[in-house]
């Protein structure tokens, strides 16, 4: 695939658009959600930043692992994991992909080598290069694992640690840096002395690049070259994409730090607008063909909030299983 849309085999480019309206109709159904209080604790959005995930998956195998951070919804929904049982781990139900424990932040899926949500800043990225050791331990050829986080884990010591090793150890990590400007509250330009993140990945010895993370297109081809360097050489990548969320950090936050018309100026940049009039310039889609996308992923959120509604709180003897050792 190149970044002319109008190559690409309309089916193909009819997914993408997809996988970025299923993100988009889950999110916003979730804010409401919690608004209601059906979901509790914390939720953080990635409205605006859906492009990362749908340029990026689909250049995943199954036998690829993938860590994520908190603001994981789109990662699990397009690894694999099922809308009902993302759903149903929000409602805190057992019929979550975690049993109901980890809810919005802590979404985690075995079977789809989904290495889960992280809570802590920068938590991922000793995991992704300690999956990464393993299977290059294990013999596992050809495999890649995926590293999601933000700009603000740039700040932390396991940044370094992580693509260090990874570069001495030559271990095939695809690092992602969703680049948003904004580590929760606090302006990339106010946290680090040099904002250049390529150029610190480099000095660590990764490859790396910086892209539009708003253009679909864009990210899509990146990722593309990304992955199949790190799948072929078996070395780390460094992939910034500069991007940005239309919603507050999370449901707390009163979003003091940015102005109002900011925010309006990146939503003329919206990834699934963009997208959307690319396939209708290049006659691949229809104002139909997009309607009709996005009542599908509307109807199936729906079907995920009635499976949530009906699904089974866990029994309060079982809330102990898997959290302190059996004595």
């Amino acid at each position: 695939m190149n970044l002319d849309t109008a190559q690409w085999p309309r089916e193909f480019a009819l997914a993408r658009l997809h996988d970025m309206q299923r993100i988009r109709r889950l999110e916003e159904r979730c804010a409401q959600l919690y608004g209601e209080q059906k979901i509790r604790g914390f939720l953080h959005l990635a409205i605006g930043e859906e492009a990362v995930a749908a340029g990026v998956f689909p250049h995943l195998r199954p036998q690829d692992k993938v860590v994520a951070t908190y603001r994981e919804h789109g990662h699990a929904l397009l690894r694999g994991v099922s809308m009902n049982a993302i759903m149903a781990e929000m409602y805190g139900k057992q019929e979550g992909c975690s049993r109901g424990h980890g809810g919005s932040m802590h979404l985690f899926d075995r079977a789809t080598n989904f290495f889960g949500g992280n809570a802590i800043v920068g938590g991922g990225l000793p995991l992704a290069t300690g999956l990464a050791l393993a299977d290059r331990q294990l013999a596992h050829e050809g495999c890649v694992t995926a590293c999601f986080f933000g700009e603000g884990a740039v700040a932390e010591g396991a940044f370094h640690e992580s693509l260090n090793l990874a570069a001495l150890w030559r271990l095939p990590v695809l690092f992602v840096c969703e680049n948003n400007l904004y580590a929760m509250g606090s302006a990339l330009n106010r946290t680090q002395g040099d904002i250049d993140l390529v150029a610190k990945a480099k000095s660590l010895g990764v490859a790396s690049a910086h892209i539009n993370g708003m253009s679909l297109p864009a990210v899509h081809e990146a990722a593309h070259q990304a992955v199949e360097q790190v799948r072929s050489q078996q070395t780390p990548f460094f992939l910034e994409l500069h991007t940005y969320r239309f919603r507050a950090h999370s449901m707390f936050d009163p979003e003091l730090y940015r102005d109002k018309a900011e925010v309006e100026r990146w939503k003329q940049h919206d990834p699934i607008e963009h997208f959307a009039g690319l396939l209708k310039g290049a006659g691949l889609a229809t104002d139909a063909d997009i309607e009709a996308l996005d009542q599908r992923a509307v109807q199936e959120v729906e079907a995920a909030v009635q499976f949530a509604e009906a699904g089974t709180w866990e029994p309060v003897a079982e809330l102990l299983d898997n959290v302190v050792a059996a004595l």
